[in-house]
């Protein structure tokens, strides 16, 4: 398979999570002024396609700048699911997933793909997208997997003002991956996933370039 990019285009038209900021491309530079073109770049940690490290939400949490790349180039699990607007990944689809394919192993990366991304210009795309329940949340800590992305804007379902699914994975040091496209193309269960955010130190998450190989 040739690489294949699941990452959501940074542009100024990129719709943002409510109370984030839009994303801002600043001319900082010209070719005809300065003989060089240069911009500033305006945008969350968290837009587009990223990644949450432990301290998005746990204080003492691991920051970006300091995960492994071992976590970052994996063997990744296509979890193949569609889900509509507020319909939560369940424990029970887990389960019935490993029972097909095998049991989920430690330090596993799971991708779900529900189909949700291809509703990123609809104004409900952040307030009713799919997420996983907490059950299942609790279900994938107890399997320690490693890191778990998703092709909507949040692990949680666009309902839980709460980010319980966050609070459960971030707290055991899980990886979130969210804002992921494309992941309908992959035709194997398994693939290799490259995800790759700035090194930002001290920082809750980045944007990344995600592909699979």
């Amino acid at each position: 398979m040739p690489p294949l990019d699941l990452t959501l285009e940074i542009s100024t038209k990129l719709p943002s999570f409510p109370g984030s900021p839009q994303p801002r491309f600043i001319s900082w530079a010209t070719n005809k002024e300065d003989g060089y073109n240069l911009e500033l770049i305006f945008l969350s940690s968290h837009s587009g396609t990223h990644i949450d490290a432990p301290f998005h939400f746990v204080e003492k949490g691991v920051k970006i700048d300091k995960i492994p790349l071992r976590r970052l180039v994996t063997d990744a699990i296509l979890f193949k699911i569609k889900k509509r607007a507020n319909e939560a990944i369940t424990k029970q689809d887990i389960i019935e997933f490993e029972n097909k394919h095998g049991k989920l192993q430690p330090n596993s990366t799971l991708i779900f793909a529900t189909g949700w991304y291809k509703n990123l210009l609809k104004k409900y795309y952040f307030t009713k997208n799919p997420g996983i329940s907490i059950s299942a949340a609790k279900y994938l800590v107890k399997k320690k997997i490693s890191l778990v992305g998703i092709d909507s804007p949040s692990i949680d379902l666009g309902s839980d003002s709460r980010f319980l699914a966050h609070h459960q994975l971030l707290n055991k040091g899980i990886l979130i991956l969210e804002n992921l496209c494309n992941l309908e193309k992959i035709s194997r269960m398994h693939f290799k996933l490259v995800v790759l955010p700035l090194k930002l130190k001290g920082t809750t998450g980045s944007p990344v370039r995600a592909i699979a190989l």
